[in-house]
């Protein structure tokens, strides 16, 4: 007898959003945007739908974006240890929304609501209810995250997104970047443990200094910025471009005074600098130790951050 079973794709249940030469794939799993395109031109680096999401592509990262060090914090006078996610450095990494399997709740041609709850569990003792609200309209992709907290107590909160820009043809080393951050937060070179936060301008720092548009080269990035120049509605920009001026652009508001930058550098060719991944976050890394920027969420109160990809012609 034939198998008749349908199987559902890996990275879950499977929507499509078209409007304005637009066409953006959303994955259930972890509300990640799968594929975005502009007229058939890649903005971000996709996966197939019947792949397990590396790297975090285009995934929601909560209650907190980047990594709690250790996996360890005190948050109301109580010690919680998480689950440590990037054993490589041994971190609790980009939250714990990352593989919930999101519900629609709305969806037309150009729009799509998806929800769910982060349960509350060691390390982690919180509910928090996140609504990810994807739209297309002549601007981009635009985004707007929700968090409520559905839980009795306070809870600690962080959010951010996690694409990979293509600004066309070739790799990271090839395209030109514009990021208008003042300040940098170094890091251990091993564990990416954050130290201080530094003026791009001084000189053992210049390499990370692209407030004026540059070519990446060779240049290694992994490092969350802020003091950002913004214009005057308040948002700012990433820009990622080509040599013959086409790329993608990514805008946030003040909703999230930081951005993580990363270079995308593995092992594997295929995969190496493939992508430069801007992910506008609310907080800092190990925020939850900091406090730093940390939004506590009192029962019912919500927080939002959204942000917008647009393509560069």
């Amino acid at each position: 007898m034939g198998n008749s079973i349908s199987l559902r794709p890996l990275s879950g249940t499977q929507f499509v959003l078209e409007a304005h030469g637009y066409t953006a794939s959303i994955a259930s799993i972890g509300a990640s945007l799968r594929s975005l395109r502009h007229h058939g031109r890649n903005l971000i680096v996709p996966f197939d739908a019947n792949q397990v999401r590396p790297f975090f592509r285009g995934a929601i990262l909560a209650p907190w974006p980047n990594r709690v060090v250790d996996g360890r914090y005190t948050f109301d006078g109580i010690e919680q240890q998480l689950s440590i996610t990037e054993p490589s450095r041994g971190h609790a990494l980009h939250g714990l929304a990352s593989w919930l399997d999101f519900a629609a709740v709305r969806q037309t041609s150009n729009r799509l609501v998806l929800e769910a709850t982060v349960e509350a569990q060691p390390g982690y003792p919180h509910r928090v209810t996140l609504e990810v609200d994807f739209s297309l309209d002549g601007e981009g992709l635009r985004t707007k995250v929700t968090a409520v907290n559905s839980g009795p107590k306070a809870a600690p909160f962080g959010v951010a997104p996690h694409p990979y820009l293509v600004a066309g043809a070739g790799r990271v080393n090839d395209w030109t970047l514009e990021l208008p951050a003042r300040k940098i937060l170094t890091v251990t070179p091993d564990r990416l443990i954050p130290l201080r936060l530094r003026d791009v301008d001084d000189s053992d720092l210049a390499a990370f200094d692209f407030r004026t548009p540059r070519t990446i080269d060779n240049t290694f990035i992994d490092h969350a910025f802020t003091g950002l120049d913004r214009d005057y509605e308040g948002t700012a920009t990433v820009r990622v471009t080509t040599n013959g001026g086409s790329g993608v652009a990514l805008s946030w508001d003040s909703e999230c005074p930081w951005v993580q930058v990363h270079t995308a550098d593995q092992t594997a060719p295929s995969t190496d600098r493939i992508g430069l991944a801007v992910e506008p976050m609310t907080c800092p890394p190990d925020a939850f130790n900091s406090g730093i920027d940390l939004s506590v969420l009192e029962p019912a109160d919500p927080a939002r951050a959204s942000w917008t990809i647009r393509a560069i012609d």
